[in-house]
């Protein structure tokens, strides 16, 4: 498997997560997203953002282009953003999807009432404005 490794927002990835269906508006409003992506031969192969709010952090932004899914590349970039999140003492990575509640309960994230996210999680603009409210919640305990 390719590096996964920290980048910034780019040209490159707003176009990958726009043609994935995924919203870009806050990465250039100064979220506090931390981005790993798989590069190769300066193409982007996929991204994954992960915002951290103390002891709680939020995944988010996963994004690999058709012709990169069932290559183990999507299980690769969460499993880096989750040991990036234990690394820096969090205890619980949340998300919210629409799409993909099998591939995250696969990787042992179960669903989580939308009224029990920690205030963190419920006060960005993923949680609040950007997901709509028939997002599955989900969440996994990922610290020691």
């Amino acid at each position: 498997m390719t590096d996964i490794l920290p980048t910034g927002p780019s040209q490159d990835v707003e176009s990958l997560l726009t043609a994935s269906g995924l919203p870009t508006a806050d990465l250039r409003d100064g979220a506090k997203v931390t981005l790993f992506g798989c590069i190769t031969d300066g193409h982007l192969r996929g991204i994954v953002g992960l915002e951290i709010h103390g002891q709680v952090a939020l995944l988010r932004s996963l994004a690999v282009p058709p012709s990169e899914r069932g290559t183990g590349l999507g299980a690769a970039l969460v499993s880096r953003a989750e040991q990036y999140a234990a690394r820096r003492g969090v205890d619980t990575v949340y998300l919210l999807t629409t799409t993909a509640a099998g591939f995250f309960e696969r990787r042992g994230y179960s669903h989580v009432s939308r009224q029990a996210a920690p205030t963190a999680i419920a006060s960005t603009t993923q949680f609040s404005d950007l997901c709509p409210s028939s997002s599955a919640f989900m969440g996994k305990p990922v610290g020691s």
